[in-house]
């Protein structure tokens, strides 16, 4: 396992409609395809050509820079990339927020409730089985937040890089999230241990309550940077043998639907990278 720790970090075209828990439900249309010049589309598409509309399974959490309430407008990095899709249906694009954990996102996806889930996801082999996820769009790093004091005692003379390829202290991360999988295949030693959300996660690290804490390396440097005091308290370790690809998720009976979602991601001459993600949360905080 490859390692790099650090003490702190330096560091529209379619309309958008929000969909809340009283209007989300998404039945697919039952009428014909319908043709165009080309000829007739394919069953995937012409459902969301006749509906008008391209549904996206979004988190309910809002979670800047990927999409987040701006002066009661649905923004973001991944709102943006929504509405490009849609663009290139010629549709519009509405957002179901049903989703309260990063899994009921794709659960959103595999009841047909929405077309796509795109929400920070991680492509993960659980989710894999139940869903198709597009190419990758951005690859993050694995990261660890660890309490100094506590790892301390558990590292005694030990190597940092051996300290955590046999990591056995005990480890936060969100319930329902893909590092919660992540977890028990990379730190099986590990006491791992649930939490409803990341503030929960990062309180239980600060308390002592959990050693360590477990996501991607956006959300560790976002915490130093906006809180720098931490690093007094808190060190973090990037893995870098271990990556988070995000994609976007796809139902298994759309397969059209998910070429054409790595068409238009394969043509994006913008890609999307950590320092562009770490950038927009500067500009667009």
């Amino acid at each position: 396992m490859l390692i790099a720790s650090s003490f702190a970090t330096a560091q529209t075209p379619n309309a958008v409609k929000t969909a809340n828990a009283a209007n989300t439900v998404v039945k697919p249309t039952a009428t014909s395809n319908p043709a165009t010049a080309a000829g007739v589309l394919a069953p995937d598409i012409g459902r969301i050509k006749q509906r008008g509309e391209l549904v996206i399974a979004m988190l309910a959490t809002d979670t800047p820079p990927f999409f987040y309430e701006k002066n009661g407008e649905l923004v973001g990095l991944e709102v943006d990339l929504a509405k490009s899709i849609a663009q290139a249906l010629n549709v519009e694009v509405r957002f179901n927020r049903e989703a309260k954990s990063f899994n009921e996102v794709v659960d959103l996806v595999v009841q047909r409730r929405a077309d796509l889930g795109i929400s920070k996801l991680s492509r993960t082999l659980t989710r894999a089985q139940m869903v198709h996820f597009s190419q990758p769009y951005l690859t993050l790093n694995h990261s660890l937040v660890i309490n100094r004091v506590a790892f301390a005692r558990l590292a005694s003379n030990m190597r940092i890089e051996d300290a955590i390829r046999q990591y056995s202290g005990s480890l936060g991360v969100i319930s329902r999230s893909s590092f919660a999988d992540f977890a028990k295949s990379n730190f099986s030693k590990a006491k791992v241990t649930e939490y409803p959300n990341w503030i929960e996660v990062l309180r239980a690290v600060n308390t002592g309550e959990v050693m360590a804490a477990y996501r991607d390396e956006f959300e560790i440097k976002r915490l130093l940077k906006e809180t720098p005091s931490a690093a007094l308290t808190l060190r973090t370790v990037t893995l870098k043998d271990l990556e988070d690809t995000l994609g976007i998720a796809v139902g298994v009976n759309d397969p059209t639907l998910l070429a054409f979602v790595n068409q238009v991601l394969s043509q994006k001459r913008d890609k999307l990278d950590i320092q562009k993600v770490l950038n927009a949360l500067e500009t667009n905080p």
